[in-house]
């Protein structure tokens, strides 16, 4: 069998003595969309920096990140500059702070071509840059092309990052909560585009978010993260129709529903651990209603379940029957 597009093993992330992610592994395979779900803080962007490459020297990152097979970790700066844009590109959180405020989008959308591509005439450029933001659907892109990031929404400044990625065809696209600050209508529509060049372009994607709504509508796997390490990974329908962790069910059990009426929304007690204090144990022992005395001495594997996923919870099995109970009454 040939090798996932993306396979991460064991990635571990320190800055200094702070260990901000452990022993993270995922994988993407063409043309799928994994989803990387979690709390603000529990080291979801730190980790796709790290795939990207885009960590400070001082950051020591270990393990392994492999594209098509090929080690990712410990390349020199000059061949990862290769591979980013070209072979593997990401879409920011923020537009806004990604954009050079002093580029016109022509300007930003012809370097990141150039960066891969020197042999293009100017003219050439411009007309690459104008099918770009038709692709992305910007509306009057001979008049987009020359503004500025302050003259655009905030939905056109989205689909300008986007059109700045697919700018050199990468089969990895990383999308680093894409519809951030967006009102409803506009997210719907940012993710429609992605899902459309996804399908067109044949692309692997990776999307980082808390919306849970907008994972279990795109992806085909998701991967729960807290505090720095994977809790539950697997298919998306197998984890979100029976999460093991408490910490998945928690997130599911947050979200409104149209069907049932309650006199208010469920909520996790507590927070998420900082860096310097966090328990010993299950990271989430803490937070979690099942909590037994091994929940706070031994931390908990990434094992298989019943539904088909894994969970890192001592209580798994256990856990999701009494969830079931929970929810039916």
């Amino acid at each position: 069998m040939s090798a996932p597009l993306l396979e991460v093993s064991g990635l571990t992330i320190a800055f200094g003595a702070l260990e901000v992610v452990r022993d993270v592994n995922l994988s993407v395979a063409d043309s799928k969309t994994l989803g990387l779900v979690g709390e603000s803080g529990c080291g979801k962007s730190v980790t796709m920096l790290a795939i990207m490459g885009l960590l400070p020297e001082h950051v020591r990152v270990s393990g392994s990140i492999k594209l098509r097979g090929e080690e990712l970790l410990g390349r020199p700066q000059s061949a990862l500059t290769a591979l980013r844009g070209k072979r593997m590109a990401m879409i920011f959180q923020d537009p806004m702070t990604s954009l050079n405020p002093v580029m016109s989008v022509g300007e930003q959308l012809t370097e990141a071509i150039l960066i891969h591509n020197r042999t293009l005439a100017r003219r050439d450029l411009q007309e690459r840059a104008l099918a770009l933001l038709r692709l992305v659907a910007i509306p009057l892109p001979e008049r987009r092309i020359l503004q500025y990031p302050h003259e655009l929404s905030g939905g056109m400044r989205q689909r300008v990052m986007i059109a700045i990625a697919m700018a050199n065809d990468p089969e990895l696209l990383i999308a680093d909560e894409p519809t951030t600050a967006l009102d409803v209508t506009v997210q719907a529509q940012i993710m429609e585009l992605l899902q459309r060049l996804q399908a067109e372009r044949q692309m692997g994607l990776m999307l980082i978010s808390h919306d849970l709504g907008v994972v279990g509508d795109i992806a085909d796997d998701v991967a729960i993260m807290y505090a720095g390490r994977i809790c539950e990974r697997g298919p998306v329908d197998a984890v979100f129709d029976s999460p093991h962790h408490p910490y998945t069910h928690g997130l599911l059990a947050s979200l409104p529903r149209i069907d049932r009426t309650v006199d208010k929304l469920v909520a996790i007690p507590g927070s998420l651990p900082s860096l310097a204090t966090r328990p010993e144990g299950c990271r989430f022992h803490p937070r979690c209603v099942y909590a037994q005395d091994v929940c706070r001495r031994v931390e908990p594997e990434l094992e298989p379940v019943s539904s088909g996923s894994r969970a890192a919870c001592h209580f798994a099995e256990t856990a999701v029957v009494s969830q079931r109970a929970e929810a039916s009454a």
